[in-house]
C-alpha cells in the first residue's frame, strides 16, 4: 500500500521539477520571461502549498484513500490541459490544477507511515519514501529530456498524463487503510475545529524555528533542481538539453539514497537539531559557491554534493515528529508540508524576478539568482538556531 502511494509522490516530483526540462521550449513557444518562468514554476508549489491544509483536514475526517483518489484526478487533467495549452494563460491554469491533484502525494504517505508503522522506525521509512520519490525525478531528467529534444515539451506533459492515471488505477485496487485500535475512521470534529487545531500549533513557539527553515531547505533544493539547473547549465556553460537531463538524472539518483542514508544516522531528538542547523548553513556556502565559481566542472560537482546533503531533510520530518504529541502530529506533518511548498513557490517566483532586475542591470542573472538563496538559507538557519525547540524533545 505504501508502495502505490510513493508512486502517485514520485510523479508529483516529476510535475514540480519539468520546468527545468520544458523551460527553453515554453520561452521559444510563449516568449516567457525570466519572471514568468519563475511564476510558472512557482504556481505549482504555491498550490500545491495552500491545498495542504484542506488535505490535512480531509485525510483526519475522510481517510487517505479518498481524499487521494478524489484529488489525482485533477493531476491527471492538469498535464492534458498543459500538453495542449494554446497560451500561457491555459499553461498556468494546467499548473493550478496539477498543484492541487498532488497536492495529498507525501503526505499520504508520512501519515500513513506515522499511522501504520512503528515510531522508531519512522525517520528510516520516511527518508525511503523521500528516496523513492527521486524516481520521479529521474524521470525529468535524461529520459524526459530526450523526449522533449525529440517530440517537444508537449509530449513531456502527455506522458506524465498517462502516468498519473496509472498511479491513480494502482492506488485505487491496492490501497485500503488498516483500521486502527481506539480511532475513529473518519475525524467527528467540524471543519472549524479542525482549523482552529491548525491555528494552536501557530501559537506554539517551536513551531515558527520549524516553520522558517521547513519554508527554506526543500525551496531551495527544488528551485535548483526543478527550475534553474537546465538554464543555468545551457546558458552560463553551453550545454545541451541532454547534457542538462544527465545532470539532472545524476541528482536524482542521489536522492533516491540520500534521505535513507540519513534517516539511518538519525542521532536522536536533540542533535538531531544541530545537525539540521549545521547541514542548512552549509547548503547555503554551497550555493554561494556555485554562483561564484565560474566553471562547469566545480558547478556540476557543487550540484551533486548538494544532492547528497538535501538528504537531511529527513530529519526535520523527524523532528516535527518529535516535537508534537500523537493527537496533534498529523497537523503538525499537514502544517509542515504545506509550508515546505509555499516555500518553493515563493522562491521560484521571487529568483525568477530577482533574474529579471539582475538581467535589467547588466548582472548575470544565475550570479544574483544563487546568492539570493543563499541569503535566504543562511538567514533560515540562524532563525532555526535562535527561535526555542519544543519541550519535548528534552523528555
Amino acid at each position: 500500500m505504501l508502495l502505490a502511494l510513493l508512486s502517485g509522490f514520485a510523479l508529483s516530483q516529476s510535475y514540480r521539477t519539468i520546468t527545468a526540462i520544458v523551460a527553453q521550449g515554453l520561452q521559444a513557444d510563449f516568449g516567457l520571461s525570466a519572471q514568468s518562468l519563475g511564476a510558472f514554476a512557482g504556481l505549482f508549489g504555491l498550490s500545491f502549498g495552500v491545498a495542504q491544509l484542506l488535505m490535512g483536514i480531509t485525510m483526519d475526517r475522510y481517510g487517505l484513500r479518498r481524499t487521494v483518489l478524489a484529488s489525482a484526478p485533477l493531476s491527471i487533467a492538469g498535464a492534458a490541459l498543459s500538453a495542449l495549452a494554446p497560451s500561457h494563460g491555459w499553461l498556468m491554469a494546467g499548473q493550478l490544477l496539477i498543484g492541487i491533484g498532488c497536492s495529498p502525494a507525501f503526505l499520504a504517505c508520512t501519515v500513513f507511515i506515522a499511522r501504520h508503522f512503528p515510531s522508531e522506525r519512522f525517520a528510516f521509512l520516511s527518508g525511503l519514501s523521500l528516496g523513492m520519490g527521486g524516481l520521479g525525478l529521474m524521470l525529468t531528467g535524461t529520459p524526459l529530456a530526450w523526449v522533449v529534444q525529440h517530440w517537444g515539451w508537449r509530449t513531456g506533459f502527455g506522458i506524465l498524463a498517462v502516468l498519473s492515471a496509472l498511479s491513480w488505477l494502482l492506488i485505487f485496487a491496492l490501497v485500503h487503510e488498516p483500521s486502527l485500535p481506539g480511532r475513529a475512521p473518519h475525524s467527528q470534529e467540524s471543519w472549524g475545529d479542525s482549523l482552529r487545531g491548525l491555528a494552536e500549533l501557530l501559537i506554539l513557539p517551536h513551531t515558527w524555528g520549524i516553520l522558517v527553515l521547513g519554508m527554506s531547505c526543500y525551496a531551495a533544493f527544488l528551485s535548483l533542481r526543478g527550475l534553474w539547473l537546465g538554464p543555468l547549465l545551457m546558458d552560463r556553460f553551453g550545454f545541451s538539453l541532454v547534457d542538462s537531463g544527465n545532470v539532472a538524472l545524476v541528482l536524482s539518483l542521489i536522492s533516491l539514497f540520500a534521505p535513507g542514508a540519513f534517516g539511518r544516522m538519525d542521532p536522536g531528538p536533540l542533535r538531531r537539531r544541530a545537525w539540521v542547523a549545521n547541514a542548512s548553513l552549509l547548503m547555503a556556502a554551497m550555493f554561494a559557491a556555485m554562483a561564484l565559481l565560474q566553471q562547469a566542472g566545480a558547478t556540476v560537482a557543487l550540484m551533486i554534493l548538494l544532492g547528497l546533503l538535501w538528504g537531511f531533510s529527513v530529519l526535520q520530518y523527524t523532528d516535527v515528529r518529535a516535537s508534537y504529541p500523537p493527537e496533534l502530529t498529523g497537523r503538525a506533518l499537514s502544517l509542515y508540508t504545506m509550508s515546505m511548498f509555499l516555500g518553493v513557490a515563493l522562491m521560484q517566483s521571487a529568483t525568477g524576478a530577482v533574474a529579471a532586475w539582475a538581467a535589467g542591470r547588466g548582472i548575470e542573472p544565475y550570479l544574483a539568482v544563487l546568492l539570493a538563496i543563499a541569503g535566504w538559507l543562511a538567514l533560515a538557519s540562524l532563525a532555526f538556531r535562535m527561535l526555542p525547540a519544543s519541550p519535548l524533545l528534552r523528555r
